[in-house]
């Protein structure tokens, strides 16, 4: 690994579509980071048998291929004699005709992979994926390997176009790698994205969150004007709305030491999954409802097709002005077309036009209903059984996740922290229609809270309308702001202080005298408090814990994202009262033989990475013992 990597490369390791952004440091940049240019690496990539294109983004699907297709010429890549290892990516096809043709075969298609990461009721190493094949017919692979498969492919792609004429300084895994998850993921789903990665060949890993990466884009943008732009108190909420999730971070702008401006992150908003794939579905169950009262009845095939219409028609009628009207005042319509099924259920080919308010009476309503800030998203029904699977949000409107949050998150007078400006992204964001109605409901909230509250009748009329920052791309700019993030990182840019999004709690047995029929209570010990920034280290000295050594023992781990003021150290006493939820139960056997109690203190670390590593001290000698936090997951 050289000291001094050529490029500057940011992945964007999407839920729905990855993207790679990277400067080269040899090619003219200046010094000044508002100068550099960043580039959007074009993915080669198979979009359909026996065709390679180049694009933007390379679509996070995975196709298992099995049987004669193992064999086929078609469906082998330029590189794929090179790459091949006898590994589970050699049966594995990633991108557009991944996409296309799991569509077709949905039991061999593999989407999501990023989101099972975070999934705390599997156990994420273990070979589950495809999820939706139960048979034993083809082989599976576990989230780890998919994600790894996706970053494969980027990184072979990568190596055969800009490598072949100066391989040792130019192959991707010789650069240092920025690479977005999402600012939710708590610390077991960062280690396993990194295990990904370097199980994709990659050493040298630095995790950013996406939404900081959004508005270092911006930064990247506006170069120095970035400041007129904001002042000091400013929140700015980053509502990033993608294919599969949706994720909220708040960022305030404070005054640094020497006067000038600086940026902290101070919220971050639960992994939720609910985004574009929601409203193509639903879009698609409208459409055949439509159908339906004309007699016309669809299968399982022409219905997925109809899914990617659906998409293509929101994309189209939701990119124009907020009135969804054409030039002679009549609403705009997108003719989908269904393919037949020959002597089956349709014959011939089927026709349907939806217009704009169609799309937005079932993205508006649907997905981006007026509410207040005191709203919260439904639960689901009480089901006695559900089918297992990714945990997707009960409540597909994302307004009502969005009040959530910021009632949730508090400045230090207990007031909501409503933002001040707001910066959008995400390929469902792209529309003006959409951001308009999220500006619209966040201005409800302001105007309501200011009328309430005696703390902010003192705010002007400028100071309370919420402004829009302009993206610089939806699709592209998480990628374009990592790779940004390179360069403040060597020092040449502006940095986000931000830390872990999370304060992280070990339960430990309370030591009391035992009582028949009353268990022993466990209490939370905060083992790595919110804010606590990459690269720093943090111990307990203060007070002793008995380590259980020799036998089989559980550390449960949580977590919560309110709880600031906790401290290295803090004793939370009924924790299952507070904002303190489960994340992960580690079970392993620490050695030790002649002792069964060990007196320990412990110290934290999170690692320049992004990682969290906990170790346990002995008070005697100097004996430790470190818990992974990816062992395995909570029952």
């Amino acid at each position: 690994m050289e000291k001094n990597p050529r490029y500057i490369v940011g992945i964007d390791l999407g839920t729905t579509n990855s993207v790679v952004a990277y400067s080269d440091t040899q090619n003219g940049d200046s010094g000044d980071v508002g100068q550099s240019e960043i580039k959007i690496f074009q993915i080669p990539q198979l979009t359909d048998a026996g065709v390679i294109d180049k694009r933007d983004s390379l679509p996070s699907f995975l196709y298992v291929k099995d049987g004669h297709e193992m064999a086929s010429e078609s469906l082998k890549l330029p590189w794929a004699n090179l790459s091949s290892d006898g590994s589970f990516k050699d049966f594995l096809a990633v991108g557009e005709f991944a996409r296309e043709r799991g569509a077709e075969v949905p039991q061999k298609l593999i989407s999501s992979s990023k989101s099972w990461l975070c999934n705390q009721s599997v156990d994420r190493e273990a070979q589950i994926l495809p999820w939706d094949n139960v048979s034993n017919d083809i082989k599976k692979v576990s989230p780890v390997e998919a994600s790894c498969a996706i970053l494969s492919h980027i990184k072979d792609a990568w190596n055969s176009e800009i490598a072949q004429s100066d391989p040792s300084s130019s192959q991707l895994q010789n650069q240092i790698i920025y690479l977005t998850v999402p600012a939710s993921f708590d610390a077991v789903a960062r280690e396993l994205t990194v295990k990904s990665a370097k199980l994709a060949g990659f050493e040298d890993i630095v995790l950013i969150e996406e939404p900081q990466a959004a508005l270092y884009s911006w930064i990247d943008k506006c170069s120095d004007k970035w400041r007129k732009s904001v002042k000091k108190g400013d929140v700015v909420l980053v509502c990033d709305v993608g294919g599969g999730t949706s994720d909220f971070s708040l960022i305030q702008v404070k005054e640094g030491e020497k006067g000038t401006l600086e940026l902290e992150r101070v919220a971050v908003g639960d992994h939720l999954l609910v985004g574009g794939d929601n409203i193509d579905f639903a879009l698609s169950y409208f459409m055949a409802a439509k159908l339906k009262e004309s007699n016309k009845k669809l299968d399982a095939w022409q219905m997925r097709g109809l899914v990617r219409s659906c998409c293509k028609a929101k994309e189209a009628l939701l990119k124009d002005n907020f009135d969804g009207n054409s030039e002679d005042g009549e609403p705009k319509e997108y003719q989908i077309t269904i393919l037949g099924r020959g002597s089956g259920l349709i014959k011939g080919t089927i026709k349907q036009n939806i217009s704009t308010l169609d799309v937005k009476k079932v993205v508006l309503d649907g997905f981006f209903p007026v509410c207040d800030l005191s709203d919260r998203p439904k639960s689901s029904n009480k089901s006695g059984i559900k089918e297992f699977g990714l945990s997707y949000e009960a409540d597909p409107a994302i307004t009502r996740h969005l009040a959530k949050f910021l009632s949730t998150h508090r400045d230090q007078d207990g007031n909501p922290m409503l933002p001040t400006a707001v910066i959008f992204n995400g390929g469902v964001m792209k529309s003006p229609i959409v951001r308009g109605r999220v500006m619209q409901i966040l201005q409800n909230w302001q105007n309501q809270y200011k009328s309430q509250s005696e703390h902010n009748t003192d705010l002007s009329q400028e100071d309370s309308q919420i402004r829009e920052i302009e993206a610089i791309d939806f699709d592209l700019s998480v990628a374009r702001g990592a790779a940004y993030y390179g360069y403040a990182a060597r020092g040449e840019g502006i940095k986000i202080r931000g830390g872990l999004g999370k304060s992280y709690y070990m339960a430990i047995e309370a030591s009391m005298p035992a009582v028949p029929g009353i268990p022993i209570p466990t209490r939370a010990l905060c083992i790595a408090p919110f804010g606590m920034e990459e690269g720093s280290y943090a111990e307990c000295k203060d007070r002793l814990f008995n380590l259980v050594v020799g036998e089989n023992v559980k550390f449960d781990i949580m977590t919560s994202s309110t709880r600031r003021e906790d401290k290295v150290g803090s004793v939370v006493d009924d924790w299952q009262d507070l904002d303190i939820v489960e994340m992960t139960s580690i079970e392993t056997t620490l050695e030790g033989s002649d002792e069964s109690y060990i007196p320990v203190t412990f110290e934290v670390k999170v690692t320049e990475v992004g990682t969290l590593e906990f170790w346990a001290c002995s008070r005697d000698d100097d004996r430790k013992w470190r818990l992974e936090l990816n062992v395995r997951a909570r029952d």
